[in-house]
């Protein structure tokens, strides 16, 4: 479970660091989200900025939380004897 958990992390990642690089109607939300931040002058919208960044963690805060437990066992595992 905890190399899944590992995986769809690095798969995440991935996928969001694509995306950042789309344009147009095959942009998702966050890079929407981005390109009005970056297109408006004067005041920093910081809501839109906290409403991208969690969008994107959305998928893994998600995973982490129905299978912390799981997690926490893996990474425990190793570290007790007997």
């Amino acid at each position: 479970m905890v190399a899944i958990i590992f995986q769809f992390t690095n798969v995440w990642n991935d996928f969001l660091f694509g995306s950042a690089l789309t344009f147009g109607r095959g942009a998702p939300i966050m890079v929407a989200l981005n390109n009005v931040v970056n297109t408006t002058t004067g005041e920093r919208p910081y809501n839109v900025h906290m409403a991208a960044a969690l969008l994107a963690a959305l998928p893994t805060l998600f995973l982490y939380v129905f299978a912390g437990k799981y997690f926490i066992r893996g990474l425990t595992m190793g570290s007790v004897k007997g």
